[in-house]
């Protein structure tokens, strides 16, 4: 089981050429399979005039759901390298999809890899990455009198508050590393002498 992995930091473009041939490479981040395949639809349309709109993706923590699609170009040329560019990356959760115009001149099968390769490899660089972890959401229940300082004290030590919400008491949605469950519970008793409760929670993928 991972602890982390990356996912695209945002949209990411590239163009390659190579003896006429246009290549546009784009990756972005999709959560699901129906996510990808809408992304690739979509340059097909907004690109109808290109000969090739070839793909691949890898879906998962440990992207175990991944395909590939040449379309139409020689097999293994174009989705294949393209998917080891974005294992080779170590990028989960992520489509690319390059397009292409042909320009005349055939590239051989070591051409169109190189520049299905180069063109995802681009797009990546341009978009950056994220690193997702693995975390626990807690909530932590405590008084109105020791919130301010609970909070204040929470996000020094680096601790994720995601929310707060007042009611009859202040609680705060926290997200820690699975293995510093107990260290938070240690700091916050420390820092409310005890009042306060901790619920443990679902583990989520979060930045």
């Amino acid at each position: 089981m991972i602890d982390a992995y990356l996912v695209p930091g945002s949209v990411g473009e590239s163009v390659v050429e190579d003896r006429g041939s246009r290549f546009v490479g784009r990756v972005r981040r999709v959560e699901t399979e129906d996510e990808a395949r809408a992304v690739i639809a979509a340059a097909r349309a907004q690109h109808p005039d290109a000969r090739h709109h070839c793909t691949a993706f890898v879906l998962g923590p440990e992207g175990a759901l991944r395909r590939s699609n040449d379309d139409g170009e020689p097999g293994g040329t174009a989705g294949a390298p393209m998917l080891d560019v974005l294992d080779k990356r170590g990028v989960r959760d992520v489509v690319a999809v390059v397009t292409r115009w042909f320009g005349g001149t055939l590239l051989g099968a070591g051409g169109l890899v190189r520049a299905y390769g180069e063109a995802t490899s681009r797009a990546l660089d341009d978009a950056g990455v994220l690193r997702r972890e693995r975390q626990v959401l807690v909530r932590v229940r405590v008084g109105h009198a020791d919130a301010g300082r609970l909070e204040h004290e929470l996000r020094s030590g680096g601790v994720a508050v995601r929310g707060v919400t007042y009611g009859a008491d202040a609680s705060f949605e926290v997200a820690v590393a699975p293995g510093r469950v107990d260290a938070l519970d240690a700091q916050v008793a420390a820092l409310t002498a005890g009042t306060a409760a901790l619920e443990v929670g679902d583990e989520v993928w979060a930045p």
